[in-house]
C-alpha cells in the first residue's frame, strides 16, 4: 500500500485497526480461513456495517455467504500497524500503573517492547521490573537513543510538560500521555491521552443512556 492510499484511511478506523488484528490472529492460529462481518461485530464489539466500510478502505470485499480471507487481512494489518518491525518503547514514572506496565510490557504483541523505565526513586533506580531496567530521570539524555520513537508517561501532572518538553528535544516522536495534563509539542509529534476517570464517567454514561438490554 503506498503512503497516498494509507492517508485515505480514516483515524477512526485505523484505531480499530489493533482491534481486528488481535482477534483475526487467534481465530488463523486455530485454523479458521474466513470469517464473516457478523462474526467479527460479536467478538470485537463493532457493528457489521462499520466492520464493512473498514474493511473497504483497503479493497477487502467481503462476499454475502463467504465473508472475508483471514490472511488477506492479516497481511494488510502486519504492514499497515508495522507488525513486522519491532517499536521501542521508553516509560516515564514507575509507580502504581507504570510497574503495571512494566510486567505486562505487551507480551501478547511482538512488536511493541518497553525497553527502559526512568524514575526519581532512588530506591527503584538500578533494579529492574519486569526484566526492563530502570534509570534516574536525570540519566534521561544519556540513556535515550534514536532507537526509541515513543514513550509512556505514567507521572504526576505537574511535571509532565517539562518532562514532555525533554523527550521532544531527544526526538521522540509520540507520547501515550496517562497524565491529566494536557500537553503542548510541536506539530510533528503524536500525544494521543489516556484519562482513565473520563472513559470510566463515559462508560458510566453510556451504561445508563444507552442500555443493552
Amino acid at each position: 500500500m503506498s503512503d497516498e492510499q494509507q492517508t485515505k484511511i480514516p483515524q477512526a478506523t485505523a484505531k480499530r485497526l489493533p482491534l481486528y488484528y488481535r482477534f483475526l490472529k487467534n481465530l488463523y492460529l486455530s485454523g479458521k480461513q474466513r470469517v464473516s462481518s457478523a462474526e467479527l461485530s460479536e467478538a470485537v464489539k463493532v457493528d457489521s456495517a462499520t466492520i464493512r466500510r473498514d474493511f473497504s478502505y483497503f479493497g477487502a470485499l467481503g462476499k454475502k455467504g463467504y465473508g472475508y480471507n483471514i490472511q488477506y487481512l492479516l497481511t494488510f494489518f502486519r504492514r499497515t500497524l508495522d507488525q513486522d518491525e519491532l517499536t521501542k518503547v521508553m516509560l516515564i514514572g514507575v509507580g502504581n500503573l507504570g510497574t503495571a506496565f512494566l510486567n505486562y510490557n505487551f507480551l501478547k504483541n511482538n512488536s511493541t517492547k518497553i525497553e527502559m523505565a526512568f524514575d526519581i526513586e532512588t530506591s527503584l533506580v538500578g533494579s529492574d521490573i519486569g526484566g526492563v531496567p530502570i534509570f534516574h530521570l536525570d540519566e534521561l539524555e544519556e540513556r535515550v537513543g534514536p532507537e526509541v520513537s515513543v514513550a509512556i508517561l505514567t507521572v504526576p501532572a505537574s511535571v509532565a510538560q517539562p518532562i514532555t518538553d525533554r523527550l521532544v528535544a531527544k526526538g521522540i516522536k509520540g507520547i501515550l500521555n496517562f497524565t491529566p495534563a494536557r500537553l503542548n509539542v510541536p506539530d510533528h509529534v503524536r500525544i494521543h491521552h489516556i484519562d482513565l476517570s473520563i472513559e470510566l464517567q463515559s462508560l458510566i454514561y453510556f451504561l445508563k443512556t444507552y442500555p443493552l438490554d
